[in-house]
């Protein structure tokens, strides 16, 4: 098996989430696997915990990319990998991992993963979701709060300080990198008929 590697980017807050799971739920999990770039930064366990909450996560530096992409090329040549589960409280790898196997399509979604040219070059298809700045940043800091245990104010200064300028920097830039960009639900049908498509091809 060959599987289809699908990259889903947008920045954070567009919804790539969503849309990863009207995937799954539509066509179901026993056809798609899903990697979510989350699981890939680096681990950070030999800092002080004050010295990692300073990381700009926003930044492509941040993220393991020859681990990404060694994953990435043994799940395209038909070959499970082992994930590991990343901790966003204490920005480090939990001594736990995820056996994930290929299936027809493999869901690879994350902020950076088009600013990323050894990325790139792996994706067979390349989905953009481009949702308005305002919407982003709202849902951004109602995650923050809910899942992640940060406080409303460290939310807002981490959005002004990097999550802003690195969208602006390479997240907003690398949509020329999309072979399909959604800006409306007509966008994601157009998605589903694509994966409908690639199961059935």
């Amino acid at each position: 098996m060959n599987p289809t590697i699908i990259g889903v980017c947008g920045g954070t807050g567009a919804g790539k989430t969503t849309l990863v799971r009207k995937i799954i739920k539509t066509f179901g999990k026993k056809y798609i696997t899903l990697i979510d770039t989350d699981s890939y930064y680096k681990d950070r366990s030999h800092l002080p915990l004050r010295e990692r909450h300073k990381i700009n996560f926003d930044h492509p530096d941040a993220l393991d990319v020859p681990l990404l992409v060694s994953h990435l090329n043994k799940l395209k040549k038909g070959l499970p990998i082992d994930k590991y589960i990343y901790d966003f409280k204490t920005h480090t790898r939990k001594n736990q991992i995820i056996k994930v196997y290929p299936k027809k399509i493999v869901l690879v979604d994350g902020i950076l993963i088009f600013a990323i040219r050894k990325l790139c070059r792996i994706f067979d298809l390349k989905i953009f979701i481009d949702e308005d700045a305002d919407i982003r940043v709202l849902r951004r800091i109602k995650r923050d709060l809910k899942e992640r245990g940060r406080t409303l104010n460290s939310s807002i200064k981490q959005y002004l300080e990097t999550v802003r300028p690195m969208h602006l920097k390479f997240v907003e830039p690398s949509k020329k990198e999309a072979d399909i960009i959604i800006k409306s639900e007509k966008d994601i049908k157009k998605v589903m008929k694509v994966i409908d498509r690639i199961l059935n091809k």
